[in-house]
């Protein structure tokens, strides 16, 4: 870098490189990736600091001091940052504005320790005007916001590391227990519950259609919702027991199809009433990153974590404001930019005479940025953009772009007319109503109207239909009386937008968090997806289930939205990160500490823990290999319990008592005997496994054992008597069948060839290798040595011959062989000069150029990909680097020092240098050789 440059350094890649062009050559503009360290693994930590700070990487007693580690994987990123800086004469720290871009620039401070001036820059566009502006009006950095963080990251490192073990030694291994994660875990559990203690309840009503005897007649539908007076049932009036909540008329399919009968027969009501009420609708709020992430969740079915990434990308590439935000305010220019682009859409009218002004909910003003907005003075429209991005990307855009300018827009007016219908059939007086909605003026909804979550039930919304001119007196036609019968239902469950917007109205966690959050439990297994739902696993019952009867304030939610209120006053500075932490983790008198939990916890019954009463005799038990029902003999109490498998897909609510009775009345399918292997005389069996069907092969039976004729299970032979010598048995060979084959249809001679594999096709003659076919977890294949391809189906595993597979090991792994089966070609890549393509993976289809590859984003298609794409996608993955390779220790340096004036990490050792190591074992080795001389001569003297 030439001398009197300026170093700007930003976290993103894609970021740095829009950056770079708006601030010309005076500046240079490199990117940390994110991160450039974290609190250390335990096995960062060097000897002499693992009494302080082994347990967590935070020395509790200390004002909880972080032990902070640069990774291996960002030793590059530092060198690269440090050796641009060497030549700068000032530095702009320009990480995002929000507690964890203040983070990421204090953590660069600390590592960097420049010696030139330091500046803050901040933006929540990235336009040229935006940057130019930031680069004038710096500031300093933010140490509350650099506190909030911290509080946070050892906030959940003590919960994490105290209360995950406690999960694996009393549910399973590998689970985790987080502040937010562990809430939301809790919320889709409290659903489910909900939804096994609902009692549906039935209700029927009467439905008719209606017309005036006028000419042109119009037919509309009418609803019955009165019976002598008597307000008929609908589904709001039952509670979640099935009992009513109030008086009113419960029809039964007998009466109601009597009544529908009569009205038919009558065929005769009149106008009793006619109200028109007049309303209006304010447009929405722009969108904060929680609204948008409900809203992609509702119309575009993406789930938080694609939409936060999508619009990430967005706003690196210039086209949103950050999206990181709980704001719903607009600068005046955006308002200004709205108000301009729906008149010139919708004319003057589509705008009020003043701006519209919506107030923040956000309690922290420090966080506060500008709501989520197209960038710029002007906003560009979809229509505009969609040759520069991604279909994900694009549909986001429009989103954002479409709520914006509604936001600004004037109020709906509608009219709602109720008409009510009375009739006398069947010797009693019948009310019949119908409503419909009329749009006067449409206003902010010929841009955008939100969506919304599932509704339960059939709530008494007006129906949208186009009614005729009545008047009080008139008389109408009633025909095609029909009875409708209905059933409450419970409530749905969370989607991932339902979700989000309920961690938010509790307070829990932050909007920029909940993408990862739900992933988290996601992949930990707590919930599966059901299209949009989220259904919890058993293994969730149990996990909440324990940290409800242990960890009961930590799982709270109340007490886990006061965290983030707690947290949000350390960011303004109103509380102290040390005085917090203490009273957190050590408590006080009034609150009882995380150490404290912890350390008395007493007797857990883990089994009572992962277990669920489903009948008086069967019992849902979550085990290793997932749930099952454990049955009871009620004949035989003392007898052992029956084990019946559950379905994995079977949701919990679906697990009902009859459901239940239902797997246990079910047949077994046992193993099936196949026959005997004619070359060693073992028995060959048929087997529906966990991980599917297979075949095996057992052992001939002893004299006192034998195997059932009918299901093909073994009986084993008595036990050798007590302090018998036990020998390990073999294990039996085993084969799994063919997606093509079936347990039922499968024979002894296909099962014994199954058994045989792999199959030996022949031996190279030139390398000498002997070249096999075999089943893999990924499919077919061919292996010589360790060069493995891949066949084109199961059956060639016995059919290849050697011929063949010598022509497929001819072709070039990565090169003739494997174009053809290319998705989509393009030049070579400006970087590495290979040609890119588009292939297939495990995971799906990726780009490639034989060097990187890079998956395609969900919802985004091969077609989509164009050759400017495909070389930015490579570039980004570059610009992130490899990924931590698994075993290996992060690079450390010293426990990282925070400013003087917070406080003062103890030094490290430094350490040896390899020519010190080597001097030091030839002195050893020295020392070593001259003992056993002395000792020899010694020896020697006295003989």
């Amino acid at each position: 870098m030439a001398e009197g440059k300026k170093l700007v350094i930003v976290e993103s890649p894609t970021k740095m490189r829009s950056i770079q062009g708006y601030l010309g050559d005076g500046y240079e503009v490199l990117s940390s990736v994110g991160h450039i360290r974290d609190l250390a693994d335990k096995k960062d930590i060097p000897a002499a600091d693992k009494q302080a700070y082994g347990k967590y990487s935070i020395d509790v007693d200390n004002d909880f001091d972080p032990y902070y580690v640069v990774s291996d994987r960002k030793t590059k990123t530092v060198a690269e940052l440090r050796r641009a800086l060497k030549s700068a004469d000032e530095l702009l720290l320009a990480t995002d504005e929000d507690r964890e871009g203040e983070a990421i620039a204090w953590h660069l401070l600390e590592t960097l320790k420049p010696k030139v001036p330091v500046k803050r820059m901040v933006f929540h566009e990235i336009t040229k005007d935006a940057i130019q502006a930031a680069v004038g009006n710096t500031r300093e950095l933010d140490l509350a916001l650099v506190d909030a963080q911290e509080t946070r990251r050892i906030l959940d490192r003590l919960y994490g590391w105290d209360v995950s073990p406690v999960l694996w030694y009393k549910v399973r291994t590998g689970l985790s227990a987080g502040r937010v994660q562990s809430a939301a875990t809790r919320m889709i559990v409290d659903r489910e519950r909900e939804r096994m203690a609902f009692v549906s309840a039935e209700y029927w009503d009467v439905e008719a259609d209606a017309a005036s005897t006028g000419s042109p007649a119009q037919k509309f539908s009418v609803r019955l919702v009165r019976v002598d007076g008597g307000q008929l049932a609908r589904g709001t009036d039952f509670d979640d027991t099935g009992s009513l909540k109030k008086a009113v008329v419960v029809l039964d399919e007998a009466r109601a199809a009597s009544l529908a009968a009569a009205v038919s027969a009558h065929g005769a009501g009149t106008v009793s009433n006619v109200e028109a009420k007049p309303g209006t609708r304010r447009p929405y709020a722009p969108f904060t990153t929680s609204t948008m992430q409900q809203e992609a969740g509702r119309k575009l079915s993406m789930s938080a974590k694609q939409a936060m990434s999508t619009a990430q990308r967005l706003y690196e590439k210039g086209f949103i404001t950050y999206m990181r935000t709980d704001s719903t305010a607009l600068s005046t220019q955006a308002v200004q930019a709205a108000r301009a682009q729906a008149v010139s859409l919708y004319g003057d009218a589509a705008v009020p005479l003043k701006p519209r002004v919506y107030a923040s909910k956000s309690k922290n003003a420090q966080e506060a940025h500008e709501a989520i907005r197209p960038s710029g003075e002007t906003f560009r429209t979809p229509a505009s953009v969609s040759s520069q991005l991604d279909r994900d990307e694009q549909r986001l855009y429009d989103l954002i772009w479409k709520r914006t300018v509604a936001s600004q827009m004037a109020d709906a007016k509608y009219e709602t007319t109720t008409v009510t219908i009375e009739t006398v059939a069947d010797g009693q007086k019948l009310e019949f109503t119908a409503s419909g909605t009329v749009y006067t003026f449409k206003g902010f909804l010929e841009a955008y109207e939100e969506g919304r979550d599932e509704k339960r039930g059939d709530a008494d919304a007006a129906e949208n239909q186009s009614l005729p001119i009545v008047h009080v007196g008139d008389a109408l036609s009633l025909a095609d009386a029909e009875a409708k019968g209905h059933r409450t239902t419970p409530k749905p469950r969370y989607t991932e937008a339902s979700l989000v917007k309920a961690l938010e109205e509790h307070g829990i966690g932050r909007p920029s968090t909940f993408a990862s959050i739900i992933g988290t439990v996601i992949d930990r297994g707590y919930a599966t997806k059901r299209g949009q739902a989220l259904v919890p696993t058993w293994l969730a019952f149990s996990v909440v289930r324990l940290l409800e009867q242990h960890f009961a304030d930590l799982i709270d939610y109340d007490f886990t939205a006061a965290l983030e209120d707690d947290l949000d006053a350390i960011a303004r500075g109103e509380q102290k990160r040390v005085e917090w932490l203490r009273q957190f983790y050590f408590g006080s008198e009034a609150q009882v500490g995380l150490r404290q939990v912890v350390d008395n916890l007493g007797e857990i019954d883990a089994r009572a823990l992962n277990s669920t009463r489903i009948t008086d005799t069967a019992t849902l038990r979550f085990g290793k290999y997932g749930p099952y029902l454990e049955v009871a003999d009620p004949a035989n109490p003392e007898a052992k319990p029956r084990i019946v498998n559950v379905p994995e897909d079977l949701a919990p609510d679906e697990l009902t008592a009859a459901k239940a009775q239902e797997l246990i009345d079910a047949p077994v399918a046992g193993d099936r005997v196949l026959g005997e292997n004619p070359e060693n005389g073992k028995i060959i069996v048929v087997k529906d496994g966990r991980f599917g069907p297979y075949v095996q092969e057992n052992d001939p039976v002893s004299e006192d054992a034998g195997v059932d004729t009918e299901t093909g299970e073994v009986v084993e032979a008595p036990k050798p008597k007590r302090g018998a010598k036990k020998e390990a048995a073999p294990k039996p060979r085993t084969g799994s069948l063919f997606r093509s084959m079936s347990v039922d249809t499968i024979d002894l001679d296909t099962a014994l060839a199954l058994l045989s594999l792999p199959r030996v096709v022949g031996t190279d003659p030139e390398s000498g290798d002997e070249i096999t076919a075999q089943n893999g977890r990924y499919g077919p294949y061919l292996k010589k040595g360790t060069d493995s391809r891949s066949l084109e189906s199961e059956s060639q595993i016995f059919d290849v011959t050697l011929e063949q597979a010598l022509e497929i090991y001819a072709q070039p792994k990565y090169g003739a062989r494997r174009v053809s089966s290319a998705l989509a070609e393009f030049d070579a890549d400006p970087v590495s000069g290979k040609p890119i393509r588009i292939r297939d993976g495990r995971f799906g289809a990726y780009v490639t150029d034989g060097e990187t590859n890079v998956t395609i984003p969900r919802g985004q298609t091969v077609d989509q990909i164009t050759y400017e794409i495909a070389v930015q996608m490579l570039a980004d993955k570059r610009a992130k680097g490899p990924a931590p390779k698994r075993g290996r220790a992060a690079a450390k340096e010293a426990p990282a020092k925070k400013a003087p004036a917070k406080k003062k990490a103890p030094a490290k050792k430094a350490e040896k240098t390899d020519a010190e190591k080597a001097a030091a074992r030839s002195a050893a080795a020295k020392k070593a050789a001259a003992t056993r001389a002395a000792n020899a001569a010694k020896k020697k003297a006295g003989s």
